[in-house]
């Protein structure tokens, strides 16, 4: 399948986004296309960003806390460079409206997943690297993490383990995870979880991988609950 041409729109939203103006606009296109739309998709882009960001966000913690020790520094990073907070710049670049997708996970609502959207800002990173090298990558996620590397010293806990929390401190047992359907193309599947605690309740949530699908059943339920 042959990818899309470049949108009218894509260019200039790179340019305002990322601060660089692209000389290959196929390069960032590659970097917002879903593999549900296409063949040449972000996946390779996305697996050279995420090293640059931990690159530049190690680089980053280095120089800015020079006391810390290396347990410290490596907690912060890992906070930083979490799918979570990576989805959390891409909701704060308007990067959901410029994704590429196939018409099943357009209507699956992929461009809400937080695995699409941590992973395309990583597939951004990438391409910039790329075509501008590893200062203009290191300014845009200098600009685009900002306070966050001095004030996040920890991961967001995960749903699934503060669902688990919420059960041992309630004296209740612990949540069952169960797959109730799969739907969609073999290259683009949607999978449906519910999730219950015994003589508590129960929720259930779709997603783009059985992973993800329990993830949001379990905020769905913890939302249900506290």
């Amino acid at each position: 399948m042959a990818a899309t041409s470049t949108r009218g729109t894509n260019a200039a939203w790179v340019e305002a986004t990322l601060g660089h103006k692209p000389k290959d606009p196929a390069l960032f296109d590659r970097a917002l296309t879903h593999s549900s739309r296409s063949d040449n998709h972000y996946e390779r882009l996305e697996f050279l960003g995420d090293r640059v960001l931990g690159l530049v966000v190690a680089t980053w913690l280095y120089e800015l806390f020079p006391d810390e020790p290396e347990g410290k520094l490596s907690r912060r990073l890992n906070a930083l460079v979490t799918g979570e907070t990576c989805a959390e710049i891409a909701r704060e670049l308007g990067v959901g409206g410029q994704v590429i997708l196939g018409k099943q996970a357009r209507d699956d609502r992929a461009a809400d997943s937080v695995n699409v959207l941590g992973d395309v800002v990583e597939a951004m990173i990438g391409a910039l690297y790329l075509e501008a090298g590893l200062e203009a990558a290191t300014a845009f996620i200098r600009r685009a993490w900002g306070e966050r590397v001095s004030t996040r010293d920890h991961a967001p806990k995960h749903p699934k383990s503060a669902l688990q929390e919420w059960a041992a401190a309630e004296d209740k047992r612990p949540p069952v995870y169960e797959l109730k359907g799969r739907s969609g193309p073999h290259h683009a599947p949607r999978f449906l979880v519910e999730v219950a605690i015994r003589d508590v309740g129960s929720a259930s949530a779709e997603g783009l991988s059985k992973q993800e699908a329990e993830t949001a059943a379990a905020a769905k339920l913890l939302e249900q609950l506290t």
